[in-house]
């Protein structure tokens, strides 16, 4: 679970909080509920006063008022687990035990560290005549009761998204009592949702060397390998876990993970087909199956997979979302009349009505209704950004710092440093610029390796920020100065060996990774004889096409006008700055320039990498490989201009726009 400001009560109400819980927990029912009340006045969507008012109402036996207050919270908050077990012990108040059965489930479902939703559950299986769900009931009372309480009250705040007074109280338990699997495991946890990713795996590593047979641990550990793109280690950990239990669903899909990391697609559909007929009813697992057949170009099976994903649950929004993504799908009248009415129900939650509006902003744009497609396109970004905590200065703040460290003097002081290897090609920019193109074309070529958008210079940037940075001051371009030619020279072995991984023995691969731009510095510290390549594109065209883009992770900037103007300004800002201190050393490719002119511009590609020319880098659609982005279809079609003057349609309503893009509309071919 990541992290979110939200989840913490302000520090000005933290002392509040805390003074109306031990006034419940002393009986002052009356008193807390006055307290939370007059808080909401000004905090009317804090979590916890909205759940110690809920409290106070049932034991006032005002249980109506603490069901609708609970609904107010769970519309802002539905993972909060103490929120439904709140619900659950209402339900026992109204005396209906299948609906309290059906809450309190979901509670632990959530969060397994809930004692009083165990213990309440034990009760009522009891009483309904379930001896075999009371039993198992008891036996997570029991479990809970073995572990510190230190533990378990950690474990779920963690559950809860209360991250770090979880791991105050973790680390003080583990400092007083030494090591223990399940405290240390919980750390692990933390870090893993912290994205530490070496720390986590340290961990787990010694919660297993503690307790090899702690299978939660051996899961948590195959997690940690997968994020950190060990992916053959990761599936000799889960293969592990498969001898113990070979029909576990979250093992199986974890293996399917690994493949598709690994490049088996066709082993991770074959899990997923194996999943699906033991789980029909599932919904995720034909989500999941359909991006691995989609990835290897079987498109009307992926279509297949996708609907079958948006019939099991009708208000399923990343399948619809899953169809449109193929771009060249075309909504039939009937989709578009239930994806209308699952966005509009009152039931449907945030995450599925974003990908609902993107879904239909495209449908809706493939019939040429450009005013409803933009209306939906606007509102999913909206959606979408009211759950972001983005924050443009952060990236403006590192554009001026990598400025003001990687001037030319500091590299011609490093001439020489790094591993020599040149079989990295970098192609960077901006999502939607035209990058997966030009992977297409490199990757067309005999002696170089198509990968996928690696993120293995992202994960050595937050090495080098540590732990918790500080985003308005961060360690990170600054300490750059201050490592030695042995430090850059093992961060590019290290991440030459990481990446071996994605090679089958051609002299070069491609790591594609637009946000690169951000650091080529590093990596031309790391990596001197590398290749980059920028990927250029329009910006009216660039920025339009990421505004209807609901990517699956990342690109925080893309859901606003003036974020992503902002960030296409601060790119070119950066870009420029590179140009200076390193010139030569980056290939600017304009998208459009490509499209004019395809075997110019593979040719200059090919120079530029030091490649002889090949026939098949100009009739790239017909490559088969697997291709991950959100371009994935289209590189499989013949070069196309349909795409450059999109955003032309939508002119009406992109003033803004233009407008914050101000001098990049005409700068961005200098």
């Amino acid at each position: 679970m990541t992290p979110t400001a939200d989840l913490d009560p302000p520090a000005a109400v933290e002392g509040d909080v805390a003074r109306l819980r031990r006034l419940q927990q002393g009986g002052g029912h009356g008193q807390a509920l006055a307290g939370a009340e007059a808080l909401l006045t000004d905090l009317p969507e804090n979590r916890d006063l909205l759940l110690i008012a809920a409290i106070s109402l049932r034991h006032l036996r005002r249980v109506p008022d603490a069901m609708a207050m609970l609904d107010r919270l769970e519309a802002l908050q539905p993972g909060f687990s103490r929120l439904h077990q709140e619900h659950g012990l209402c339900q026992v108040q109204l005396k209906d035990a299948p609906a309290a059965i059906a809450t309190l489930l979901k509670a632990v479902n959530i969060n397994p560290a809930l004692p009083a939703s165990w213990s309440m559950l034990e009760r009522l299986y009891g009483m309904v005549g379930e001896p075999a769900n009371a039993a198992m009931a008891a036996e997570h009372v029991a479990t809970l009761k073995q572990l510190p309480p230190d533990v378990v009250t950690a474990t779920s705040l963690f559950a809860d998204g209360d991250l770090a007074p979880a791991e105050q109280i973790v680390r003080a338990f583990l400092l007083r009592e030494g090591d223990h699997p399940e405290g240390v495991r919980l750390l692990a946890r933390i870090a893993l949702a912290h994205d530490v990713l070496d720390e986590a795996e340290i961990l787990l590593d010694a919660v297993l060397t503690l307790a090899p047979g702690y299978g939660a641990a051996r899961y948590d550990y195959a997690q940690a390998l997968i994020k950190r793109q060990r992916y053959a280690a990761a599936l000799a950990e889960i293969d592990r876990l498969l001898d113990l239990d070979a029909a576990n669903p979250d093992y199986r899909a974890l293996a399917a993970t690994a493949a598709v990391g690994l490049g088996q697609h066709d082993r991770a559909i074959e899990i997923y087909r194996g999943m699906l007929a033991d789980l029909p009813q599932s919904w995720d697992v034909p989500l999941w199956m359909g991006h691995a057949l989609k990835t290897v170009g079987r498109v009307p099976e992926a279509v297949e997979s996708y609907r079958a994903a948006a019939a099991a649950r009708a208000n399923f929004g990343d399948a619809y979302w899953s169809l449109a993504n193929l771009k060249l799908y075309r909504f039939p009248d009937d989709e578009i009349a239930r994806m209308r009415a699952e966005e509009a129900s009152p039931t449907t939650g945030l995450v599925d009505r974003y990908h609902l509006c993107f879904a239909l902003g495209k449908a809706l744009e493939d019939r040429g209704e450009t005013a409803a497609s933009w209306d939906y396109y606007a509102r999913g970004n909206a959606l979408k950004r009211s759950e972001s905590h983005y924050r443009p200065e952060v990236l403006e703040t590192n554009t001026r710092l990598q400025t003001e460290v990687c001037a030319k003097a500091f590299f011609e002081a490093r001439a020489g440093w790094g591993a020599p290897a040149p079989d990295p090609i970098f192609v960077l920019g901006l999502p939607r610029s035209g990058s997966t193109l030009l992977e297409q074309i490199l990757a067309s070529h005999s002696q170089v390796e198509g990968t996928q958008e690696l993120s293995d210079i992202q994960r050595v940037v937050l090495d080098l920020q540590g732990r918790d940075p500080d985003l308005d001051n961060p360690r990170y371009p600054a300490l750059l100065a201050d490592m030695t030619a042995d430090d850059v020279r093992r961060l590019g072995e290290a991440y030459l060996a990481d990446t071996q991984v994605y090679r089958t023995g051609r002299a070069f691969f491609i790591d594609k990774m637009p946000n690169n731009f951000r650091h080529i510095g590093l990596i031309h510290l790391m990596l001197p004889n590398a290749r980059i390549i920028d990927a250029r594109r329009d910006p009216m065209s660039c920025c339009f096409s990421n505004l209807k883009q609901l990517f699956a992770q990342g690109q925080e900037f893309s859901y606003s006008e003036d974020d992503i103007a902002r960030y296409y300004r601060t790119y070119l800002d950066l870009m420029d700055h590179w140009d200076a201190v390193l010139p030569g050393r980056v290939l600017r490719v304009q998208h459009e320039d490509v499209i004019d002119d395809l075997e110019g511009s593979v040719r200059r590609l090919l120079d530029h990498c030091g490649l002889p020319f090949e026939p098949a880098c100009v009739e790239f659609h017909k490559t088969a490989r697997s291709v991950r982005t959100p371009s994935s279809e289209q590189v499989r079609q013949p070069i196309f201009r349909d795409g450059l003057d999109q955003w032309r349609a939508y002119e009406p309503w992109l003033g803004p726009l233009k407008d914050a893009l101000g001098d990049a509309l005409t700068r961005y071919r200098d």
